[in-house]
């Protein structure tokens, strides 16, 4: 069997979908993108692909190894994000192969079923207690919220008053029975940080997320060192040696990659292992389409360490198409108590609606991330 051809689908919402055809007629899927660089990330697939094509689909390791360390510069967001979808495309060619989930060739399940937590707020929170609620009643057992604005580095304690407001009218209409977890998603730097962790302890949450940039990752000593609750990062970091130093560092409880940015179903798979030596749990990233979804699920099947996984259905982002628009069998990813069953068809365990892919690629999408600014004109973290 031989690879011969690739092909992309820039799709809205905001996501980038691969197709890897086979001389066997054996296809696969996969989502490689970095939000607000569809068209880069597509043109770094093509290059990539060049590569690959009259080469055997099986030898998913071999290639992986080739398309990293071929290039004189490696890492990074564009170039791991084309090899995860490129990656978790092969994988979905080998399962369909031997007519078994991916879970399977990684060693077989250990679950059956994972946890789930759904986002509400959008990215300046408002209404959460109404959302939460919501998602309670939904069955939904945890949420995510973005915790913050745009914070200077030194801050007016008022808005740290809001966000406490904000998680309050949570604990209010659903009490105990809804673990929240907290996205700084690196708004906020090292010094309201510590302040804001302290001040939300009272609440109990699951985790707070990316309390500083992953460049500041030295900083979760001192935060850490300031707090009870688990501190979660990792949806910035690329490679098992991104993850290196934090993981020996010791102050994170958390790991959060995604499998269409850091490297894909091999590369997070070594990740996840990596966090299981030093008892720390993952909590993979997935704000994204439902191949990366169901490239996580296969991962999770065969990780001790998962505890919960992020899914987009109702996210904000998803304007005008949502999760489930580009699957045949949307039950696949049906939610029950706040968990979902590990896909169990072949390779990823999903069946794409390749003429509902076309049809939107012809719509296609240029999403951008917000830009936003202090009062003084000056650039703040989204």
């Amino acid at each position: 069997m031989k690879i011969v051809n690739l092909e992309c689908f820039v799709v809205p919402p905001r996501w980038l979908f691969l197709k890897i055809e086979t001389d066997e007629g054996i296809v696969g899927w996969g989502e490689p993108i970095v939000e607000g660089k569809a068209h880069t990330v597509k043109a770094a697939v093509e290059e990539l692909g060049d590569y690959l094509i009259g080469k055997d689909p099986m030898r998913i390791e071999d290639h992986w190894q080739m398309l990293y360390r071929s290039g004189f510069y490696r890492g990074g967001p564009i170039l791991m994000s084309a090899i995860a979808g490129i990656d978790q495309a092969l994988w979905d060619i080998k399962g369909k192969y031997f007519n078994a989930p991916v879970y399977e060739l990684l060693g077989g399940a250990c679950r059956d079923t994972v946890r789930v937590y759904s986002w509400i707020g959008g990215d300046r929170p408002v209404d959460v207690g109404i959302a939460a609620k919501e998602k309670l009643d939904a069955g939904f057992t945890a949420i995510k919220m973005n915790g913050t604005e745009e914070l200077q580095y030194i801050d007016s304690h008022k808005k740290i008053d809001d966000v406490l407001e904000r998680v309050s009218a949570i604990r209010e209409v659903a009490g105990n029975d809804l673990d929240i977890g907290i996205d700084f998603h690196g708004r906020v730097h090292k010094p309201m940080a510590k302040i804001l962790a302290k001040e939300l302890e009272q609440f109990r949450p699951m985790f707070i997320e990316e309390p500083v940039l992953p460049e500041n990752n030295e900083a979760l000593r001192e935060i850490a060192h300031g707090t009870t609750i688990p501190i979660a990062t990792g949806e910035r970091m690329f490679s098992r040696w991104d993850f290196k130093q934090l993981l020996s560092d010791g102050y994170v409880d958390i790991i959060q990659p995604d499998l269409s940015h850091a490297g894909g179903i091999t590369e997070c798979r070594k990740i996840f292992a990596m966090a299981e030596a030093y008892d720390v749990a993952v909590a993979p990233h997935c704000p994204l389409g439902p191949i990366a979804l169901a490239a996580c699920l296969q991962v999770d099947a065969v990780s001790h360490n998962v505890f919960i996984q992020e899914q987009s259905l109702g996210i904000h982002y998803n304007r005008g198409n949502d999760l489930l628009d580009y699957i045949q069998d949307p039950t696949v990813f049906d939610y029950q108590d706040g968990f979902v069953k590990i896909p169990d068809g072949p390779g990823l365990g999903i069946a794409v609606n390749e003429d509902y892919v076309r049809k939107q690629a012809e719509v296609g999408h240029k999403w951008k991330n917000p830009v936003w600014r202090h009062k003084d004109g000056t650039i703040a973290e989204w």
